[in-house]
C-alpha cells in the first residue's frame, strides 16, 4: 500500500535489493573509465579490474574529476577469485561449491556483473525445472497463429546469454533432475544451441553464442547425492571450492558490513553494536570449528552454521532493537534469534547447543563479564 501511496505521488517505489550492476555503478563505471588492462572479447571490464572490483583497491579511482572508493565485496580466499576470473576468461565453465551461506551467490553474481555487466540473468534450479526454463519456449497463440517463427520464441536465460554474449548463471543446479542438467553438455562444448523447430534455414534453426557468453553453477555440498552432475557434464567446468570464514574478525567484519548496508535500504538509523556484533562472530566460528578459544571441545552441530546465517541473527536481533527497545540490543533476544537458526536445520542440536553455553559461554563470562555474562545469563531461552 506504502508504495502505491509513493507511485500515486510520483514517486519511484524503493527497490528491495538492487542488482550488483545498480548497487555498484559508480564503482563499476570508475574502473571502466581506468580499466587499462586487457579485455577479453565480449568483456566489459579486465581481468585485472573485475579482480578490483571484487577485492577491493586500496587507493580511489578518478570518474569525472571525483574520488570513487572500490570497496572490498568478498572477504576471504583471493587467489580463488583470481582462479575463478581466469576460468572465466578462458571460455570454462565455473563451477562453485561449497556449504550454504558462504557467498557462492554473491560471487556469482559480483562476477556476472563485473564481466558481462548484467547479473539478472538466472536460472534457479529446482526439482521443477524444465529444459524449457533453461533454453527457450514458445508464444503458444503466436504459434497457433503463424507457426514456429522467430518472433513465436520466448528466449529463456540460456538463449539470452548466448545471443547477447553474457553470462548466464545457474543456482543451486544439483536440484534440478539430472536429465535436465545434461541439456548444458553440448552447449557448453559447442557453444552453439541447435532449435530444430526453425526449420525455415540453417541459421534460423542454429544460435552461436557471442563473445562473452558463459555459464557459472553454483552448488551446495549439502545436496551431494541429490541430483548427482553426470561426469560428462562435470568436465564442462572448472570446479572452485568456497570454503566456510575461519577467521573471527573477517566474520565480524561482514556482519558488520552487511548490516549497515541492510540499514541504509531500509531505512534504519541503527549504530552496529561491535561487541554483540563479535559475541556473535565468536559463536559461530566456535560451533562451525567444533572447538572454543578456552580449547574447549564442543560438539558438532548438524546444522549449517554459515556466516549468512549469523548476518541474518544480527539483523533480527537489530530490527528488535531498533522497534521495541530504544536502539539497544538485548543479548536474550540475540540468544533467542541464535536458537531459531539452530533449530530449523536440526532440533537434535538444541542439546549441543545448550552444552555450548555451559562450558565455552560460561567461561567467558567468568573471565569477561560484561557482555558475555548477558550471553551467558541468556542461556535460559535453551530449553
Amino acid at each position: 500500500m506504502a508504495n502505491d501511496q509513493n507511485t500515486a505521488r510520483g514517486e519511484t517505489p524503493a527497490v528491495q535489493r538492487p542488482l550488483a550492476e545498480t548497487r555498484y555503478a559508480p564503482e563499476l563505471a570508475a574502473l571502466a573509465a581506468n580499466d587499462t588492462g586487457k579485455k577479453p572479447a565480449g568483456w566489459k571490464l579486465s581481468p585485472r579490474a573485475v579482480r578490483t572490483f571484487i577485492l577491493g583497491s586500496d587507493k580511489p579511482l578518478k570518474l569525472e574529476g571525483r574520488d570513487v572508493a572500490v570497496a572490498q565485496k568478498f572477504f576471504g580466499d583471493d587467489a580463488l577469485i583470481e582462479r575463478a576470473i581466469v576460468t572465466l576468461a578462458g571460455n570454462r565453465g565455473l563451477m562453485l561449491v561449497g556449504e550454504p551461506g558462504t557467498a557462492k551467490s554473491m560471487i556469482s553474481e559480483l562476477l556476472s556483473a563485473a564481466v558481462s555487466g548484467s547479473s539478472a540473468n538466472t536460472i534457479q534450479g529446482t526439482a521443477g525445472t524444465s529444459e524449457d526454463a533453461i533454453k527457450y519456449s514458445w508464444n503458444y497463440a503466436m504459434l497457433l497463429a503463424k507457426g514456429p517463427v522467430p518472433e513465436a520464441l520466448v528466449p529463456a536465460p540460456v538463449y539470452t546469454g548466448m545471443k547477447k554474449g553474457i553470462i548466464t548463471r545457474f543456482e543451486e543446479i544439483t536440484r534440478c533432475p539430472l536429465e535436465i542438467q545434461d541439456s548444458l553438455i553440448s552447449i557448453m562444448s559447442d557453444r552453439v544451441l541447435h532449435i530444430p523447430e526453425l526449420s525455415g534455414g540453417e541459421e534460423e534453426g542454429v544460435l552461436f553464442a557471442q563473445s562473452g557468453f558463459n555459464v557459472i553453477a553454483t552448488a551446495n555440498t549439502r545436496d551431494r547425492g541429490i541430483n548427482e552432475m553426470s561426469s560428462a557434464l562435470k568436465r564442462r567446468f572448472n570446479f572452485e571450492t568456497v570454503e566456510a570464514v575461519k577467521s573471527v574478525e573477517t566474520e565480524k567484519r561482514i556482519i558488520t558490513d552487511e548490516c549497515e548496508r541492510l540499514f541504509a535500504a531500509s531505512g534504519i538509523g541503527m549504530e552496529i553494536q561491535g561487541d554483540a556484533a563479535e559475541v556473535l562472530a565468536v559463536t559461530f566460528n566456535e560451533l562451525r570449528s567444533g572447538s572454543s578459544f578456552e580449547k574447549a571441545k564442543i560438539p558438532s552441530l548438524q546444522g549449517v552454521m554459515s556466516t549468512a546465517e549469523a548476518v541474518s541473527v544480527y539483523y533480527q536481533t537489530c530490527l528488535d532493537a531498533w522497534y521495541y527497545r530504544d536502539g539497544k540490543i538485548s543479548m536474550k533476544q540475540l540468544a533467542q534469534n541464535l536458537i531459531g537458526a539452530v533449530v530449523k536445520e536440526n532440533k537434535d542440536d538444541l542439546p549441543k547447543l545448550k552444552e555450548y553455553f555451559s562450558g565455552a559461554v560460561k567461561l567467558k563470562a567468568e573471565r569477561s563479564g560484561g557482555i558475555w555474562k548477558d550471553y551467558y545469563e541468556s542461556r535460559s531461552f535453551i530449553k
